[in-house]
């Protein structure tokens, strides 16, 4: 069964009536016989033959009628002009019927699956084009029917005219079609039946057996009109030819104005007419179609053959040119005998010129035409397929007979690529027949085939749009749309919904624009079918309903749709579009945004933007309320973007610090509450109260989400109460309200409202209230979202959150307020170490009294509160020598204030407070002053904050190396370097601190102070205190409390060991003050905490306590005391960072035993990671260190003469080896190689001559010499080096005695080694 074409591809038939034919019709109100004849198109059951006899029947076989004189008009028109008038027509159509279209399809309820009115309006006035083209030749005329009536004076005169009227085409068209002759007899002819039948005979004998004698009844009066299928529409004729007046008859222009639905024929007269189109058509237009194809066929195949080919190169190869015959005309085919024009050029054309007219189509293309109407696919297929390698056109028809595959894609491209490059601006006649391409493609490929992803048909509409901006491009994106909402292509929909849109708001067609806008933005809005994973929306922290759609092109849909609801009248339709707008601000500079806004170049700008659409709302506002008045509704209208930040709103009372971080106060509010919990169980008022007549404000932090600035008109905040309703805050309750605001682009600003309540109550603050831009009333929720909620598995398998969160304060009577403020508040800059003394005033400020204050303050901060009577306890000259030291890294904790008797109410004190200024840099000292009445009350709380900055006035550096003297283990070096600018700084004492070490000077302080840029040096020399006791002790605990951190174990709190330290001192004149050693303990916690916190950042600081000691036993502390007496200053620095002596990596068992132990699978690979990042922080700390322990000095410099004439010199050489371990024993074997000598040295070699090699065992800190000897031959210096040291750390006190080896160590001379030994010769002079 063959398929069904479209009408464009159907047999068009011209026909010539006589004009007595058209008087007859016209005096029967009837159309013309063309629009008569295409009422009874298509003729249903229809069966052809194809080239091999097999038959084809055809469900529906239509047929297009046109007059034969408005073709050739028609033809000689440009085709360029035409084309650019078919697209103003199209438009011009659709424009004046989209708004009745647009109304009746918004009530459809399945207008997804429903064709538009507009896609069918398109698609009937692209098939209804029927005017010869050069392109193909599916319109030139297949059939010519001569129509005349027996009413004429002599009808077979009229015949004849006919017949040998010139037909006027030009020379493209082709001319090979069946004359066919039609006989109209009305039962009112002059003729009777026998003469009209006589006629008829005659014209067969005449002009051939294609001849129809069509007897009519019409009857008069004219029946009732029925209804019959209406009309493809089509083109108007034009009004001019080349500035000549239109030669198309006027009564065919008037037939071409009227919509022709019904016809006035009686059921006798429809009956005959449908006779003769079936008789026409089956037994002379088939059988003449395929009479053709065959004879077509048989040249084609033949031009196919080889030998045809073979000879047809060999006469183009040696220059003989082709015989006639051989041309593909139509000479064979059987044509009419009406004389034809060759073409329709002026006379003052050359010869030359008309010898290079356009040919009609090539009879290949004619027969692969033919095939294709009759349904010979198989031959039109191979004929097609010919004609497209030859490049002759072919890939626009294969689509409609091949089987769906990725073929088909290509033949598309193809046929679109030979149309109109995509480099290229389109021509109207390009763009008319892309569409005319696209129509035949979406009417013809079944649904199911054009949109399945082998073909994607969609695509194809969207490639024939091409770059044109015309109405026809418009409504080709648009049902590229429409079909990729049917297959679930939502986005890709709303796209091409936007590109229409875009296209059609440049021609002008406002409803179809509004419309496609509208679908644009609900296809955007609308929701994926394809679920997200739960874990995605916890991981984005989102609730699958806060899901707003496509909101990269929301912005560029919704503008445009706004100004077109503004100029189309609907105002408050518009004052929501623009306020919408404003969610999408942040994708404001999207490709779309851009398109849709050509006067706003937001590649360069992209803040004017939102700029563009807040002014586009300011005026839609302005004009809807001078429109309405006071009547406008805005109340339904929300803005959609919000400018409050709940998270960072809180409540700051008159007694409130505003400066410092609200973090540093929770965390004072913190140490309080640990430091109280053990003690009692009164609570400590965090929030405060708020007294009656008292304001408090309540500070909320504004950020502009929009790239332009925005005003903010009369913000206040919303206050609710539970001691009455709206009427009652409205009374009691007073509140600031500002003027205007202005929000810069993305500025972030805190505003305060002040609030005062004359009555007690609990008050809730619940929202803010501002005039967005002075318009739009508009309250934002101050709510904070609850806690989410895990206590039932219900609860942790979904997303649930406590109920929201709301300010709220209680205002009561003012009963106990403590103000606390610093005497003196003027710019206060400290040096580094400073210690200052500064006065705090307190005062009662409440009715009840005050009878306990504590003071917190911050973990590094360190102050100190100086007792009541400071002054009758004299500072002393007294001197440390050991300090007995806990050796707990512990937290700070409040300091108490003393009170003389308790402050009642408006009475007031002072209290001096020392701060040691500890960090350079600006900071804030923010004290938490926590008071209550009386033992049992709650506690109350007050902040102070006082800024000040710390200057450096030294620059101080260390070091240490083994000492060379018997009389010290080590040599230490203080350097200071004074790099204040002006300040004249004298050291007054420097004080070593250590547990295992006493470091004596080794020089004198200065007597004089540093000037600016003077340094000093002050060196100490190390002696072991003796004790091991507290060192192994201490490494033991730390072994074992990091032990049970590698192994996952609980940490048990207790306490390492305490350790007495031992404090030497090197001093001019010094006052003791009783705050310097709580000063040098909390600046020795800051540091090790410190430390610890970068060194062991996977170990809790609060587990800091219970793992690691305060002081590391072999560490050396130095304290070094300062004052500037003409300024009346005084400090002190503590410099932490020597660590003496060796060890021998105390935790390297219990490595070993977490790396060996066997490795458990973890679900989680940040666990792991975790584990190995400990474990190799742990490895690397201090508690895990390993060095060789022994330090080898040579006995250097040393001058010796000899008389060389006696013989050689054996020269003695010193070694000096010492164990710098305090804990194991060593065994060391010193060997002498005069080999080691380096070659590049200048001194000359040692030749050790004697014993070669020393052995020896060393005790902790023991040390040992070894007399070797140097064999010297001759005078000169000799460098002594060419020995090796082998060393084997044993385990200490093993029971059976046996030595177990822990390390092993070799050690050589240094290559830059130059000790060295000179030897004279004395028979020299």
């Amino acid at each position: 069964m063959a398929r069904v074409l479209p009408s464009s591809l159907t047999p068009h038939i011209c026909i010539l009536p006589s004009p007595d034919l058209e008087e007859l019709l016209q005096s029967y109100s009837l159309p013309s016989l063309p629009h008569i004849l295409q009422s009874f198109s298509p003729l249903p059951q229809v069966t052809t033959r194809t080239t091999a006899l097999t038959t084809v029947p055809h469900t529906s076989f239509a047929l297009r009628f046109s007059d034969l004189v408005e073709i050739e008009v028609a033809s000689r028109e440009d085709e360029e002009q035409r084309a650019t008038r078919a697209i103003d027509w199209i438009g011009e159509r659709i424009s004046k019927r989209c708004a009745k279209w647009v109304d009746d399809f918004e009530k459809m309820h399945d207008r997804d699956l429903t064709r538009t009115p507009w896609w069918d309006e398109l698609r009937r006035c692209a098939e209804g084009d029927h005017i010869p083209s050069r392109d193909e030749g599916w319109n030139h005329p297949m059939s010519i029917i001569l129509a005349v009536s027996t009413t004429a004076p002599n009808p077979l005169q009229a015949i004849t005219a006919l017949h040998s009227r010139t037909l006027d085409f030009p020379s493209w068209v082709d001319t090979t079609h069946l004359v066919y002759t039609l006989i109209i007899h009305p039962k009112n002819s002059p003729l009777s039946d026998e003469e009209a039948g006589a006629l008829f005979n005659a014209v067969k004998k005449q002009y051939g057996l294609h001849a129809y004698l069509l007897s009519l009844e019409l009857p008069s009066p004219a029946p009732a009109p029925v209804p019959v299928p209406a009309l493809v529409p089509r083109l108007p004729p034009s009004t001019g030819l080349n500035g000549s007046v239109d030669s198309v008859r006027p009564e065919l222009k008037t037939a071409q104005t009227v919509a022709l639905n019904t016809m006035r024929m009686s059921e006798q007269d429809i009956q005959q007419t449908a006779r003769f189109t079936r008789e026409f058509v089956t037994m002379s237009l088939i059988p003449w179609m395929e009479k053709c194809v065959v004879d077509w066929n048989e040249a084609y195949s033949s031009s196919r053959r080889l030998p045809s080919r073979l000879f047809s190169s060999t006469r183009r190869l040696f220059g003989t040119s082709p015989s006639p015959s051989q041309t593909p005309v139509h000479s064979s085919s059987p044509t009419s005998s009406m004389p034809t024009r060759s073409h329709t050029y002026n006379t003052s054309q050359s010869s030359v010129a008309s010898s290079t007219l356009p040919s009609p189509p090539s009879q290949q293309r004619r027969l692969a035409e033919f095939a294709t109407i009759l349904g010979d696919y198989k031959l039109a297929f191979g004929v097609w397929e010919s004609l497209r390698k030859d490049g002759k056109g072919g890939s626009d028809i294969l689509p409609l007979l091949i089987a769906p595959s990725p073929a088909v894609q290509l033949h598309v491209s193809h046929a679109l690529n030979n149309i109109h490059p995509s480099s290229m601006e389109l021509p109207s006649h390009a763009q008319l027949r892309a569409l005319l391409y696209a129509v035949r493609w979406e009417s013809t490929i079944p649904s199911s085939d054009f949109l399945s992803s082998v073909l994607e048909g969609e695509r194809w509409l969207v490639l024939a749009a091409g770059n044109a901006e015309e109405p026809p491009a418009a409504l080709l994106l648009a049902h590229a749309a429409l079909l990729s909402v049917r297959k679930n292509a939502r986005r890709r929909a709303a796209l091409w919904y936007f590109f229409a849109a875009n296209r059609l708001e440049k021609c002008g067609i406002k409803p179809l624009t509004m419309y496609f806008l509208r679908r644009a933005h609900e296809l955007s809005i609308s929701r994926p079918d394809r679920l997200l994973s739960p874990s995605f929306w916890m991981s984005e922290n989102k609730q699958p309903s806060d899901f707003k759609g496509f909101d990269t092109v929301m912005s560029g849909i919704q503008h445009p749709l706004g100004r077109l609801l503004y100029t189309t009248g609907d105002i408050p339709g518009a004052v929501r579009c623009f306020l919408g707008l404003l969610r999408w601000s942040s994708a404001s500079s999207s490709p779309l945004a851009q398109l849709s806004t050509p006067t706003v170049d937001s590649t360069k700008d992209p803040s004017n933007s939102d700029k563009v659409f807040l002014e586009d709302f300011q005026v839609a506002v302005s004009h809807l309320k001078s429109v309405s008045g006071d009547q406008a509704s805005l109340e339904d209208l929300k803005l959609p973007i919000r400018f409050a930040l709940p998270s960072q709103t809180h409540i700051r009372l008159a007694r409130d610090s505003v400066d410092g971080e609200q973090s540093d106060w929770e965390t004072r509010e913190e140490i309080w509450s640990s430091f109280w919990k053990p003690r009692g169980k009164e609570r400590l008022e965090r929030s405060g109260k708020a007294a009656v007549g008292e304001a408090f404000w309540v500070d909320i932090t504004l950020r502009n989400p929009l790239d332009t600035g925005v005003t903010l008109a009369n913000p206040t905040v919303i206050v609710e109460s539970s001691s009455g309703d709206v009427a009652w805050v409205r009374e009691n309750v007073a509140f600031e309200t500002m003027g205007e605001i202005v929000l810069d682009a993305n500025e972030l600003r805190t505003i305060s409202v002040a609030v005062k309540s004359s009555k007690s109550a609990s008050l809730t603050v619940t929202g803010l209230a501002y005039d967005f831009l002075g318009l739009l009333p508009t309250v934002e929720s101050l709510a904070r979202r609850g806690r989410r909620l895990q206590q039932t598995p219900q609860q942790r398998q979904t997303v649930v959150y406590a109920p929201d969160v709301f300010l709220k304060l209680d205002v009561e009577e003012a009963s106990q307020e403590l103000v606390a403020a610093f005497v003196n508040d003027g710019q206060l800059v400290l040096a580094e170490g400073e210690c200052k003394r500064m006065t705090l005033w307190m005062s009662n400020a409440g009715s009840r009294n005050i009878g306990e204050v504590w003071v917190v303050a911050g973990p590094e901060d360190q102050i100190w509160i100086e007792p009541l009577d400071r002054g009758s306890v004299p500072t002393t000259n007294k001197t440390w020598r050991t300090w007995q030291s806990d050796n707990k890294i512990v937290s700070p904790t409040p300091y108490s204030i003393p009170l003389s008797e308790k402050l009642v109410a408006t009475q007031s004190t002072e209290v001096t407070i020392v701060l040691h200024a500890g960090r350079k840099g600006k900071q804030d000292l923010s004290l938490l002053f926590v008071y209550r009445e009386e033992e049992g009350s709650p506690f109350h709380c007050t902040r102070v904050t006082r800024s000040y900055e710390v200057v450096q006035y030294f620059q101080i550096s260390t070091t240490s190396h083994p000492s060379h003297s018997r009389d010290h283990s080590f040599s230490l070096s203080l350097d200071l370097v004074n790099v204040s600018s002006s300040s004249h700084v004298q050291i007054s004492q420097v004080t070593t601190i250590s547990a295992s070490w006493s470091c004596s000077p080794l020089t004198e302080l200065l007597s004089k102070p540093l000037h600016p840029s003077q340094s000093a040096r002050i060196s100490f020399g190390a002696t072991s205190a003796g004790d091991c006791t507290s060192l192994n002790a201490v490494s033991a605990f730390v072994s074992r409390k990091l032990g049970n951190v590698l192994n996952g174990q609980v940490i048990e709190p207790d306490s390492p060991p305490p350790l007495e330290l031992v404090c030497g001192h090197v001093s001019q004149t010094f006052t003791y003050d009783p705050f310097v050693t709580h000063f040098v303990t909390n600046a020795r916690r800051i540091a090790v905490s410190r430390m610890l916190a970068q060194s062991h950042p996977r170990i809790p600081a609060s587990s800091y306590p219970s793992i690691f000691p305060l002081y590391n036993p072999l560490s050396v502390d130095f304290v070094i005391f300062w004052e500037i007496a003409s300024e009346q200053r005084s400090g002190h620095i503590l410099v932490s960072d020597i660590v003496l002596g060796a060890k021998h990596a105390a935790l390297r068992e219990a490595i070993e035993e977490v790396e060996s132990a066997g490795v458990k699978r973890i679900m989680y690979a940040e666990t792991q990671r975790e584990k190995t990042e400990t474990l190799q922080a742990i490895r690397d700390s201090e508690w895990n260190a390993e060095m060789n322990p022994i330090v080898v000095n040579v006995k250097d410099g040393l001058v010796i003469e000899h008389d060389f004439s006696q013989g050689v010199y054996k020269a003695p050489v010193e070694f000096t080896i010492r164990s710098h371990s305090l804990s194991h024993p060593s065994r060391f074997i010193l060997r002498l190689d005069a080999c080691q000598h380096s070659p590049s040295s200048t001194l000359l070699p040692a030749s050790y001559c004697g014993r070669m090699a020393f052995r020896g065992l060393l005790q902790p800190l023991q040390s040992t010499s070894v007399q070797a000897q140097m064999c010297v031959t001759r005078p000169g210096t000799y460098a002594l080096s060419g020995w090796r040291l082998e060393t084997e750390v044993g385990e200490p006190d093993m029971e059976d005695g046996s030595w177990q080896v822990r390390h092993r160590y070799e050690q050589r001379a240094p290559v830059d080694d130059k000790t060295s030994i000179v030897v004279s010769d004395l028979s020299q002079p």
